[in-house]
């Protein structure tokens, strides 16, 4: 039984970790997050301690090894994209490999310096890329791999995922924090579209506001027009009247890849994947990060050349600026 800790227990994604831990095993022993809405810890690990400071929470972590005599395995972290980088020093520091949801980090040269800090410590960083072990994305990926070496696929990736004023006032909306709307809801597609696809020949944007962005990618297997935007008003109208509030597709050759269920247990399958020594590491989030990385610091050229039909939907204004 491996000992976990777990930094962001409030946030969203927090209970999938609560569950592959619990799920593959092991035990949590304390708990970190500025807030204290965390009851969801009754249902996977009671005894765990909590503490809503980073102090007491690394003091209380030093008095298991030093005094109890356990030592930390791993430490799991699920806080804001611009703490992940402290968060996985943290976790080395303390004699722990990290495991991390995505974005690992905001910028390319961050995994530069933790590669230095990995080697250093003799401990490992894991990154969350759970969409490598849907069925879907799987099956796909054996598709290609057996189709011509010189098949170029023809993709529309298209998700809207409606948000509200909330989204503006917490750190999501803050670009300096979240790394924006392809970093904050995009870099796991673009994650998948790297390990299927192969390496990145063109990344060019068309459309970037507050929420939305557009562009065209070009991988070795694939040309890519997608789009991604929060506002509701993005939606296709059929998706509108059915009240649904998201909408994910993923076009390839005309035809829809099916991925909407599947869900349920890709954390755990990370998480098992990642105890065996397989999981993936700093190099394997490495293209997606540069991808996002250039999409929020390349001008767009607006609409021009293989554009995505979304992308000349009508701009709307910052809603705190109406």
């Amino acid at each position: 039984m491996r000992k976990f800790a777990l930094i962001g227990l409030a946030g969203y994604v927090a209970p999938r970790h609560l569950k592959a831990i619990k799920d593959t095993g092991n035990d949590l022993v304390a708990a970190l997050d500025k807030f204290d809405s965390v009851g969801v810890m009754d249902s996977y690990f009671p005894n765990a301690d909590f503490f809503v400071e980073i102090e007491r929470f690394d003091r209380y972590l030093e008095k298991l090894k030093y005094e109890e005599g356990k030592v930390l395995d791993y430490m799991s972290i699920c806080t804001p994209n611009y703490l992940h980088d402290s968060h996985i020093r943290m976790a080395l520091r303390r004699g722990a490999d990290a495991i991390c949801e995505k974005p690992l980090v905001l910028n390319p040269w961050n995994i530069d310096a933790l590669q230095k800090m990995e080697k250093e410590s003799g401990r490992r960083i894991w990154n969350i890329l759970q969409l490598r072990m849907h069925p879907s994305i799987l099956e796909l990926k054996e598709k290609v791999k057996n189709a011509p070496k010189d098949k170029i696929f023809d993709i529309d990736l298209t998700y809207i995922t409606s948000r509200g004023h909330w989204y503006y006032t917490s750190w999501k909306g803050d670009e300096s924090k979240s790394g924006g709307i392809a970093t904050n809801i995009g870099v796991h597609f673009y994650d998948m579209l790297s390990w299927v696809f192969g390496d990145v020949k063109e990344n060019t944007v068309h459309v970037h506001s507050h929420d939305r962005a557009a562009g065209y990618l070009e991988f070795e297997r694939a040309r890519v027009r997608w789009f991604l935007s929060i506002n509701y008003n993005a939606l296709p109208e059929e998706i509108k009247e059915k009240g649904q509030r998201t909408y994910r597709s993923i076009m390839i050759e005309g035809e829809e890849l099916e991925f909407s269920g599947g869900f349920t247990d890709l954390h755990t399958k990370v998480y098992e994947s990642i105890l065996a020594g397989k999981g993936y590491g700093l190099e394997d989030a490495r293209q997606a990060i540069e991808i996002v990385h250039e999409i929020r610091n390349a001008k767009p050229k607006g609409l021009s050349g293989g554009y995505h039909p979304f992308a000349s939907k009508d701009l709307e204004p910052h809603p705190f600026n109406r």
